[in-house]
């Protein structure tokens, strides 16, 4: 199987179910050979956020596959800055609250955070 760029976690569990198929491995050979359950692969294979990277990286180990982190993708940009309007009608009017659900955390942040956090940590040895 070639590179593959994993970018979330759907790609993964897309990576996952590929190179299982590739190898002939049915999912409860894999999950029995990664000593992790077959429901748990199930779900990651369908790209449930949330799964454990110790996990993911007993399971690539089981596919034989090695993890390269390379500097390629380049870095989230940084949040933009809101600055306060000037002038009388700023400071007497009262900020509207929004009634938009609160934004639901991404868990692609999270694989993101990890693979930095790990990426950082080979490059001090």
């Amino acid at each position: 199987m070639c590179k593959m760029k994993i970018r979330n976690i759907k790609d993964l569990g897309a990576y996952l179910r590929a190179r299982r198929s590739e190898l002939r491995m049915d999912q409860a050979t894999l999950a029995g050979k990664a000593r992790t359950s077959r429901k748990w692969l199930i779900e990651v294979e369908n790209g449930k956020p949330g799964a454990e990277l110790g996990l993911v990286l007993r399971t690539l180990r089981a596919l034989d596959v090695a993890v390269d982190l390379s500097a390629d993708v380049p870095a989230s940009k940084p949040a933009k800055v809101l600055k306060p309007k000037a002038g009388k009608a700023a400071a007497t009017k009262p900020a509207k609250r929004s009634r938009r659900a609160p934004r639901r955390h991404d868990p692609t942040e999270d694989i993101d955070e990890v693979l930095h956090a790990l990426k950082k940590a080979v490059t001090r040895r």
